[in-house]
C-alpha cells in the first residue's frame, strides 16, 4: 500500500502507530485560517503566484529531505506526499514520518519567505499541520491525485469568477455570493466570457491544475577542460551529463497520459 503525507497550515500532529507494509501518504496544510493569514499578508486575489511558488520551494525542500518521496502534489494552502510503498523511512513510524515533514516544510516556509515577498514582511510565524492516510492499490492513489486535482479546478473557477465580480464589477462578498448561488461550471465560464472577457482556459495551468513535483532525468550541458597527458594545454569541450533532479509541473493527473509519460512512479509498486 502507498503511504501519503500532507502538509498543510493547520492542527497539531498526533498518529503514533506504524503504517501497514506498502502503505502510506502524507499531506501537509497551514493549520491556521489561510484566510486570515492571506489577508493579513496581503495575498494578491483570486491567486498569488508568490504563495504558490513559495509553497512549492517548501514541497521541493521535504522531497530533497526525503528521497523516498516519489510524488507530490500542491495546490492553494496544501500539499500531498506519496511514498514508496516499500519505503522503511523510520521503521513505518507515522508519527515521524509527519512530524518531520510538516516541520521541514513550516521551517522551509519561514526561511525563503523573503525571496518571494519581498516588501511583505512575515507578521507572524505560520504553523503547518500533517497527516498520513494508506492507500492500497496504484488505483487508489490515482484517484485520490485525480480528486485533489479536479478540486483544484473548482474551487480556483469559482473563485476566478467570485473576485471578478468583486474586483471589476463592484459586488461585495455577500452579493458575489448570492450571484454565484446555484451556478454550475458553465454558467460560470459564462459569465467570465461575457463580463469579464476572460477565457478560464486561458488562464495560468498553475492556478487551474495546481503543481505536480517528480523526480527526472535530465541531460545537462557545460564546459569542460579536457587534457591528455602529451599536452601542456588543455582542450575545452562540452560534456552532457545525465543527473536526476526535481521538476515542477503543471500538468494533468486525471487522464492516463501522465501516468505514461512517468511510469517509473508505479513502476513494481503493486
Amino acid at each position: 500500500m502507498w503511504a501519503f503525507s500532507t502538509a498543510r497550515i493547520g492542527s497539531p500532529l498526533a498518529a503514533t502507530s506504524v503504517t501497514l507494509r506498502r502503505c502510506l501518504r502524507l499531506g501537509v496544510a497551514m493549520a491556521k485560517s489561510k484566510f486570515e493569514f492571506a489577508e493579513k499578508h496581503n495575498f494578491a486575489k483570486p491567486n498569488d503566484s508568490r504563495a504558490l511558488h513559495l509553497m512549492t520551494k517548501c514541497a521541493q525542500t521535504v522531497m530533497q529531505e526525503l528521497e523516498d518521496i516519489v510524488i507530490a502534489y500542491g495546490q492553494s494552502d496544501e500539499y500531498s506526499f506519496v511514498f514508496r510503498k516499500r519505503s522503511n523511512w523510520f521503521k513505518r513510524r507515522a508519527s515521524k514520518f509527519m512530524t518531520l515533514v510538516a516541520s521541514q516544510f513550516a521551517s522551509s516556509y519561514v526561511f525563503y519567505w523573503r525571496d518571494y515577498f519581498e516588501d511583505q514582511p512575515l507578521l507572524y510565524p505560520p504553523g503547518f499541520d500533517g497527516r498520513v492516510v494508506l492507500y492500497p492499490s496504484n488505483q487508489t492513489l490515482k484517484d485520490y491525485l485525480s480528486w485533489r486535482q479536479a478540486d483544484c479546478h473548482i474551487n480556483n473557477l469559482y473563485n476566478t469568477v467570485f473576485w471578478a465580480l468583486i474586483q471589476q464589477s463592484g459586488l461585495t462578498p455577500v452579493q458575489a455570493q448570492q450571484r454565484l448561488k446555484g451556478t454550475l461550471t458553465a454558467d460560470k465560464n459564462e459569465i467570465l466570457f461575457s463580463e469579464f472577457h476572460i477565457n478560464y482556459n486561458n488562464e495560468p495551468h498553475m492556478y487551474r491544475k495546481g503543481t505536480v513535483l517528480v523526480w527526472q532525468k535530465v541531460n545537462e550541458v557545460r564546459t569542460q577542460e579536457i587534457r591528455l597527458p602529451a599536452e601542456m594545454e588543455g582542450e575545452k569541450m562540452a560534456v552532457t551529463r545525465t543527473r536526476t533532479k526535481l521538476v515542477a509541473l503543471n500538468c494533468d493527473l486525471i487522464g492516463d497520459a501522465f501516468w505514461k509519460e512517468h511510469p517509473e512512479i508505479l513502476e513494481g509498486e503493486d
